[in-house]
């Protein structure tokens, strides 16, 4: 790809260096972030530089958080991982100096701001908040992670079409409830991400660090990976609007080896340029095992691996349906090139970016599963979800307060939404909130 006049970006004052790589992987959007943040080589908060390399091997949520961004701006990070004023402290005295140029990002988190206000107003909501539903969480996760292994193994021993699918059904239900945890400080749920051949430290990466600080922009490492298959961004240059129709046609396909395409995109990258593949990238390989083995060793091998490739693909198919249609896609969501909202705080750009799943809200299972209170955990994402339905009150009360509203609608809903973002090649004039 080269640099043309019409690629600029709305949220920063430069087009992401890593969109212009032969093959879009996190190395590569780790890569080029370090090349655009102006961070120079530690890490940047706001128009400061820190060095945390000390730090690294003492952060509580773990050492993996500190070491992968170093080099980079992690403001918005740093805000949103942080609840109180305790980290804020805590950091001064590893600020080397001023930074000497300007950040690249144009978003905004003043203290009388939108982000700031409610990020205040939750850190007092949490002293008083029930703590219980976290245990429930951990309930649900562990009863659907069960499930997956012995349907598994109920599939081979059976050779049953039933049991595969409910296996993977419960494959991606771990998947998606997983993404729970690998958010927070390390724990033994992250792990289980793993099991659908796609790697939580990754999707730190991609997920955490690019998709849910810079949504539906062209720093969003998950909507460069979907492209040329899928492409929400409404611009012609990127995709012609007859291309996005064979989006409807090649979608199901995309949806069915997504999982596969995540694992083998990173042994490739691996073996061609950086190595960036875990021990932990082996634990997919525990589901034909638990075949083999939960069968008493009577299901053929060659069987076990056909069931297990079988459920993974549908898991993957599932995953798809659920995570494409679960927030970000419609025409009357912001993406890339359409109009800003005037106020520019980071906390109303993601409110921008989201439209709500409002049929999941009844149930906790439901929201664990389908990415149910996704405006909620953007802004807060280290908080159990069980935790976030005690803070909708205030969620309301700041969004009236800055001229904002909770856009909800059901997963159908989203569903055509979505189809009709894939066509949409002409971006909004309309500002949100006008």
């Amino acid at each position: 790809m080269v640099i043309e006049d019409w690629k600029q970006s709305g949220i920063a004052t430069k087009f992401p260096t890593y969109r212009n790589s032969p093959l879009v992987t996190v190395h590569s959007w780790q890569k080029g972030k370090r090349q655009d943040d102006e961070a120079e080589g530690l890490w940047r908060i706001y128009d400061g530089i820190y060095d945390f390399t000390e730090f690294i091997n003492k952060h509580p949520g773990g050492p993996f958080w500190i070491k992968e961004t170093q080099g980079t701006d992690i403001t918005e990070a740093f805000e949103a991982h942080h609840l109180t004023t305790a980290p804020e402290k805590m950091i001064a005295k590893y600020k080397v100096r001023d930074a000497a140029k300007p950040r690249i990002y144009t978003l905004t988190l003043h203290e009388d701001g939108f982000y700031k206000t409610l990020k205040k107003r939750v850190s007092e909501k949490l002293k008083t908040v029930d703590k219980s539903p976290k245990r429930k969480s951990d309930l649900i996760h562990f009863g659907i992670l069960l499930s997956t292994y012995l349907f598994a193994i109920a599939s081979a021993k059976y050779d049953s079409l039933l049991a595969l699918v409910l296996a993977g059904v419960a494959l991606c239900w771990t998947v998606i409830v997983s993404h729970n945890y690998f958010h927070r400080r390390d724990n033994w749920q992250m792990y289980t991400f793993n099991l659908g051949l796609m790697n939580f430290c990754s999707w730190r990466i991609s997920h955490a660090m690019s998709h849910h600080i810079y949504p539906n922009s062209y720093f969003d490492l998950e909507l460069s990976m979907f492209e040329p298959l899928l492409c929400w961004i409404p611009n012609t240059h990127i995709k012609s609007k007859a291309m996005r129709y064979v989006s409807w046609v090649t979608e199901p396909l995309a949806y069915a080896v997504a999982f596969f395409i995540q694992m083998g995109t990173r042994i490739f990258y691996s073996v061609r340029h950086t190595n960036i593949m875990y021990w932990h990238d082996l634990l997919p390989l525990t589901l034909p095992l638990a075949m083999l083995v939960g069968t008493g060793g009577t299901a053929p091998v060659l069987l076990c691996i056909r069931q297990w490739l079988a459920m993974t693909s549908i898991a993957s198919f599932a995953f798809c349906v659920i995570g494409l249609n679960a927030a970000h896609h419609d025409p009357e969501i912001y993406h890339e090139g359409d109009t800003n909202r005037e106020d520019r705080d980071w906390g109303l750009f993601q409110v921008d970016t989201i439209i709500d799943r409002g049929d999941l809200k009844w149930s906790q299972f439901l929201v664990l599963t389908h990415f149910g209170d996704h405006i909620l955990h953007h802004l807060f994402p280290t908080l159990d979800h069980g935790l976030l339905p005690a803070l909708y009150p205030i969620l309301y009360e700041t969004l009236d307060q800055f001229k904002a509203k909770l856009r909800e609608c059901n997963h159908i809903e989203h569903m055509i939404g979505q189809h009709k973002q894939l066509l949409r090649t002409e971006p909004n004039t309309r500002a949100p909130g006008k």
